[in-house]
């Protein structure tokens, strides 16, 4: 999908009609590509009052191909490590974070505590503090920059190396303003052959997930109905993955789904509920069928395939995350989608749900709740509805498939294993909703 005024703002002519009318001025958004995956700017990592992370933040970097330095440019990274602060005054150091945030052209990346994990009113509302810091910064960020907040739990470990290197890098474009809990997950060694299955795998997010996963090594099931024949085989043979022909709403289905990947590949590593469609239409003309259809794809499905696979013996393998595709719409409502939120809203009450007995097992899940992304399915939305939709955010435009893809590809690997139980959104900050 095309934003034709995005592409005109960035060019000579459009730039200088924007500058001087006022208008929106999208910035182009760094994202992954082969071999430049960390920007060549230098990164920049500033420990406050008690910090616990510094050291080990800026080794991980620097291991990763990123220079650590202070120097007085252009910087492609920002890590403030503010674990330790605990009192009102404390906040202050939050100060001397300008100088290097007006160098910074790329992401920045605040440490936190768990205030719930504190002693102390003062402690726990200073680092609850941070959140509004972050989100406010965020929108005062520049150049497609973009703010994000990691609380750190402790023991965090491998895991939060692992969020500290996406949300440094090209891969996390369109996440921005969000704040995301790292815990003390231990990592399951990855196997030799990895699989993951993706439901939805067709087309938009579901094929941009195939290929991302397909990337990092997992041999990818695209998983989707029979009628999506042609278009899925693409995406299977581009990936060198397998398809499945599959409806996901089938009563078979859960039962076809866990023996497929258990007698075929030994179980899946990764399984992403992807799958989904709308129905939209305002409240009082929704009539049952449009209701009923979209809450058995978008929410029944996915709750009875995850039993299916949980009580299959070998349909997953250990360590195996569960990655649910929510919305942004489902979080904070839209306007004739009530049946479309209601179910991924639901998708968020299954992942806080099934989080604890999971991982008694050994497993995690978590959700990905995308706001305005290019798909044919918002390609159908009316044009002055999309417009303003694409410019309701931070980065004022429209995220692209790659950028869930991405989000769903990093939660998916082993190393995310201190992530589990939370909704990460990929939505540009969405300023609008809850």
């Amino acid at each position: 999908m095309s934003d034709p005024y995005g592409t005109f703002v960035r060019t000579g002519p459009g730039r200088f009609l924007a500058a001087r009318t006022g208008l929106p001025q999208p910035p182009r958004l760094r994202r992954y590509v082969a071999g430049e995956e960390w920007a060549a700017d230098p990164a920049l990592v500033v420990g406050l009052s008690g910090a616990a992370w510094t050291g080990q933040v800026t080794s991980w970097l620097r291991e990763g191909g990123t220079a650590v330095e202070p120097g007085e440019g252009r910087l492609s990274a920002l890590v403030a490590d503010a674990t330790g602060l605990r009192t009102v005054d404390q906040l202050d150091e939050l100060l001397t974070l300008a100088p290097a945030f007006r160098r910074t052209r790329g992401r920045v990346l605040v440490l936190a505590a768990v205030p719930g994990d504190l002693d102390g009113p003062q402690a726990r509302a200073v680092q609850h503090g941070l959140e509004g810091f972050v989100r406010s910064l965020a929108k005062e960020a520049r150049g497609g920059t973009t703010v994000n907040l990691l609380r750190v739990r402790d023991g965090a470990g491998t895991a939060l190396r692992s969020a500290v290197e996406f949300f440094c890098s090209a891969r996390s474009a369109f996440v921005d303003g969000q704040p995301l809990v790292v815990g003390a997950g231990v990592p399951v060694a990855a196997r030799e052959r990895r699989v993951a299955v993706v439901t939805g795998a067709a087309r938009g997010i579901g094929a941009a997930t195939a290929q991302v996963l397909a990337r990092s090594g997992h041999h990818v099931v695209c998983v989707d109905t029979a009628g999506a024949g042609e278009a899925l085989a693409a995406v299977a043979n581009r990936v060198h993955g397998s398809t499945l022909h599959l409806d996901v709403t089938a009563d078979d289905a859960p039962r076809t789904l866990a023996a497929h990947l258990a007698d075929r590949f030994g179980g899946a590593d990764a399984v992403v509920h992807n799958a989904g469609i709308t129905r939209d239409r305002s409240f009082v003309n929704l009539d049952e069928a449009a209701w009923r259809s979209v809450l058995a794809v978008n929410l029944a499905a996915p709750i009875r395939l995850t039993e299916g696979l949980l009580q299959h013996e070998g349909a997953l393998a250990p360590g195996a995350r569960f990655v649910c595709l929510s919305s942004v719409n489902g979080l904070a409502g839209a306007k004739g989608q009530t049946n479309y939120a209601t179910s991924k809203a639901g998708l968020v009450g299954l992942v806080q749900a099934l989080a604890e007995p999971l991982a008694q097992r050994g497993f995690a899940i978590n959700a990905v709740a995308p706001g305005f992304v290019e798909t044919p399915m918002t390609a159908a939305i009316p044009p002055v509805q999309r417009e303003v939709a694409r410019r309701a955010n931070s980065l004022l435009q429209g995220g692209l498939p790659i950028d869930v893809a991405e989000a769903v590809g990093w939660l998916a690997q082993p190393d995310a294993a201190g992530i589990d139980g939370q909704v990460l959104r990929v939505c540009g900050q969405n300023l609008v909703g809850a």
